[in-house]
């Protein structure tokens, strides 16, 4: 498994446009066969800051993810949102075992 935490902060004005936007992307993306789950969180006490937890299945699939019609057009859509760039930590898994992903 190849997982990555998308820590992303959005400008206060553009919070309603940028869930509607990440959301639409995560619809999308969990249909793809490499993504066995794309989650999609904000901050609690911070409504401006957001999380993409993103579990691929193979160390291929997140560039197969950057190559997808629907990343490109949420990407493009969000960029201008931010507040900062966004940023990736990646993880390899421990548990549940790599077949709990499936």
């Amino acid at each position: 498994m190849y997982i990555v935490q998308v820590h992303i902060h959005v400008k206060t004005d553009y919070i309603d446009e940028f869930i509607s936007a990440t959301r639409e992307n995560a619809v999308q993306s969990i249909k793809e066969e490499g993504i066995a789950r794309f989650d999609f969180l904000q901050d609690r006490d911070d409504p401006t800051k957001f999380v993409l937890l993103e579990v691929y299945r193979t160390d291929q699939d997140p560039a197969k993810h950057k190559d997808t019609p629907h990343y490109k057009v949420w990407r493009n859509r969000v960029e201008n949102m931010m507040a900062e760039p966004r940023y990736s930590i990646r993880y390899v898994n421990i548990f549940p075992e790599n077949d709990g992903w499936i």
